[in-house]
Parts: C-alpha cells; sequence; structure tokens
C-alpha cells in the first residue's frame, strides 16, 4: 500500500506549454522565462515538457530536446524536469525516452500506445521496453479518451514490479480503479485532469500533472497544501474556487494548448501561437479566460 506524500517527478507539476515565436518558431528563450517564473513564483515543484499540452505531435525530435535542455538549465535544479516520449511506435518512444535523458530529463512520461490500439500484453510490453532502454524514472501517461486504449488496473499491478516505472498521470476518469492501484502499490499517482486533484489526493495520489498550472499554479498547489495540513473545509473551497477557470479552460471545446497560450499572452507571459491543425482562441474567449483568472486572483489567492 502506498503512503507516498511526494513523488519522484515532484508533487504540483505543470504541463508547461512550448512556446514558440510569432513566426512559429521554438522559442528557448521564452521557455527558460516561463519556466523560471513556474517554479519560482508558479507554485510547481515539477515540470512536464513534450505533452499534449506541449503540442508534442507537432514539434520535431530536435525541438523536443533541445526544450530539454533549456528547461533543465532554466530550473537549475530547483525542480524536476519530466519529457514526454510518447509515440504510437515503440522504437521511436526508446529513441525519444534516450534522448530526454541525454538532454537532462529527470523522469520520462510515457503515453499508450495510439490509435493501434494494442492489447494489453502488449501495452505492457511497449513501456517495459521503453524503461528498460533508460536510467530514469518512468511516469505512465493513461488517458484513453485520447489514445483508444486502456492501462487497465491489473496491467498497472504487474508493471509497477518494474524498477523503474514509477508513477502514473491518470488521466482515466476511473476513481474506483485508481483507488485499488494506489492501495497496493507504490506507483506515485497524479491526477491529470484538474476536477479530479482533490478526490485523487484523497485516495492517495501524490499530485497532479496540470495544464491549468500554467497560468494558477499556485491555487491548484493551495488545494493539496489545505488538504495535507487537515483542514478538509479550506481545500474544498479552493478547489471550488478554482473551478470556473478549470471549466474554461479545459472543458469548453478548445484544447488545453489553446486555452493556456491565450490565458498566458493576456498575462503578458511567454507561450505565443499554436501550431496548426489547431487554431488560436477567439478574443471573446480570451477575455473570458482573462476574467475568470483574475477572479480567482482576486479571491485571495494571488
Amino acid at each position: 500500500m502506498s503512503t507516498t506524500t511526494t513523488g519522484p517527478f515532484g508533487r504540483t507539476l505543470c504541463a508547461m506549454v512550448t512556446p514558440f515565436t510569432t513566426e512559429g518558431a521554438l522559442d528557448l528563450d521564452g521557455a527558460q522565462h516561463l519556466a523560471d517564473r513556474l517554479v519560482g513564483r508558479g507554485g510547481c515543484d515539477g515540470l512536464v515538457l513534450n505533452g499534449t499540452t506541449g503540442e508534442s505531435p507537432t514539434t520535431t525530435d530536435a525541438e523536443k530536446a533541445a526544450l530539454v535542455r533549456a528547461v533543465v538549465e532554466a530550473v537549475d535544479g530547483r525542480a524536476a524536469v519530466t519529457a514526454g516520449a510518447g509515440s504510437a511506435d515503440t522504437r521511436h518512444a526508446v529513441e525519444l525516452a534516450r534522448a530526454a535523458e541525454a538532454a537532462g530529463a529527470h523522469g520520462v512520461l510515457v503515453v499508450t500506445p495510439y490509435y493501434s490500439r494494442p492489447p494489453q500484453e502488449d501495452v505492457a510490453e511497449h513501456f517495459r521496453t521503453v524503461a528498460d532502454a533508460v536510467g530514469v524514472p518512468v511516469m505512465l501517461y493513461d488517458i484513453p479518451g485520447r489514445t483508444g486504449t486502456r492501462i487497465e488496473p491489473d496491467t498497472l499491478l504487474h508493471l509497477a514490479e518494474h524498477p523503474r516505472i514509477a508513477g502514473v498521470k491518470d488521466c482515466a476518469y476511473d476513481l474506483a480503479g485508481s483507488s485499488k492501484v494506489i492501495a497496493r502499490t507504490d506507483l506515485a499517482y497524479y491526477s491529470g485532469v484538474e476536477e479530479l486533484n482533490l478526490p485523487l489526493r484523497a485516495v492517495g495520489a501524490v499530485g497532479f500533472v496540470s495544464t491549468v498550472a500554467n497560468v494558477a499554479g499556485p491555487q491548484l498547489a493551495a488545494v493539496l497544501d489545505a488538504y495535507d495540513r487537515g483542514d478538509a473545509a479550506g481545500a474544498t473551497g479552493h478547489h471550488q474556487r478554482a473551478l470556473p477557470l478549470v471549466e474554461l479552460m479545459m472543458g469548453a471545446g478548445l484544447p488545453g494548448t489553446v486555452t493556456a497560450k491565450a490565458l498566458l499572452g493576456a498575462l503578458g507571459l511567454p507561450g505565443g501561437p499554436v501550431r496548426a491543425p489547431v487554431r488560436a482562441a477567439a478574443r471573446a474567449r480570451t477575455g473570458a479566460l482573462a476574467r475568470a483568472h483574475a477572479e480567482l486572483v482576486v479571491a485571495g489567492w494571488a
């Protein structure tokens, strides 16, 4: 049974956007500035790069490695840096994981192979192959709504026996299944959906990996802080006050990358444009996001 209160990847993790210049090129200076802010003032003790929020489908392998090197340099040991190494091709996932480790990442995030919908024994072998290829901790990314394939709880129980498979980013929306794995393993569980940050913490998760943390890390961290000091009512209050922004960013029909970059731009922070096929948020949506963010800060969470 896991009683972990902090994980090998951190506790309050931001799924960081990948900043681009106005011309659409990788903005490494902007990435370093944003990473420094997220760690220094943004309530984050871990950063996850090259994930869905980081637009990994539209960045090259070379850009991914360059981003890891730049962010590792910027945070300078103040936070754990985990790099996405997901692919539908096991060989490519191994290459990405090794490149991330060589660039200085402290861990790698590996998503379930998508589109091909492999059976569970093949899913497990994919993860073991990547974990065998690196010397850093591996976080599994369970997001069946995007990949089409669940990492079943029984599969996770077996994968937990691997010495480098250390955590799970949980976007399965299965509190019972997650509770089972948390209770029977030492895997560090991270909520990957902000509305479940508090419920999952209550059943033993370590923390979160959050897109909303790009703009509201301290507010999300306050939920865990209150819960961990025994203030359940305070945790619930913080959780409820964050929900309007969470809903606008994650549940109103636009990808989180789009809404995060829109709000970062409105706040004068690095983000830049998104890459096609996704498109920038409309001005009205950006205004609504800015108002919701301002209301959250005015609520006494600055």
